[in-house]
């Protein structure tokens, strides 16, 4: 059986694989995440998510490799990582008490094959406040991810609502991944 290979550093992604008791390796892949402006949320999740899986497949032999990667759009904005503490803060507020999408692509590559999927999910905020979105930044739970939130730790409170794949917003749609994953012959 081929091995199982998890190409990214994210500490969420791993934790979801585990939570299902599959037997995979974790390998950053450490690629350039810049993109075109002009791709659609969906191409740009998958675009990325493909340089992942490839670097990492490009070192390892017969082993299929996942690549994710997510990002969180408001109004046609694309909203990544933020860089500090100023640039989480206006990220909550313009977050506040509206609907966001949050896109998570997927690739899973293999010697001769990949397959690319992504997933959309709407999350609904409450109306945040300043002292909540401040109490928020400072537990530094924002500053590594899309968005300025986790929607599975602290960050939960700032949710109302979800409309979509729960797991897609932590960072890796399981279900859709482990049907893909079979399709290609990966049986835990």
């Amino acid at each position: 059986m081929k091995r199982l290979i998890l190409a990214s550093s994210s500490p969420r992604r791993k934790e979801l694989l585990e939570m299902l008791h599959l037997t995979f390796e974790v390998s950053s892949s450490d690629v350039d995440e810049s993109y075109d402006p002009l791709l659609s949320p969906e191409q740009i999740v998958m675009d990325i998510a493909s340089r992942k899986a490839k670097a990492v497949a490009n070192k390892c032999e017969a082993a299929l490799v996942i690549g994710a990667d997510t990002i969180v759009v408001l109004e046609h904005k694309v909203l990544g990582k933020p860089k500090n503490s100023e640039e989480a803060y206006d990220m909550l507020k313009l977050l506040s008490g509206k609907t966001h999408s949050v896109y998570t692509g997927v690739a899973i590559v293999d010697s001769d094959r990949e397959i690319k999927f992504y997933e959309k999910t709407d999350v609904t905020f409450w109306e945040l406040t300043d002292e909540e979105i401040t109490t928020y930044i400072q537990s530094g739970e924002p500053l590594d991810k899309a968005g300025a939130y986790g929607i599975q730790q602290l960050g939960a409170i700032l949710v109302k609502q979800i409309k979509g794949d729960y797991y897609s917003v932590v960072g890796l749609p399981l279900s859709k991944t482990v049907r893909e994953l079979k399709k290609l012959g990966f049986n835990s």
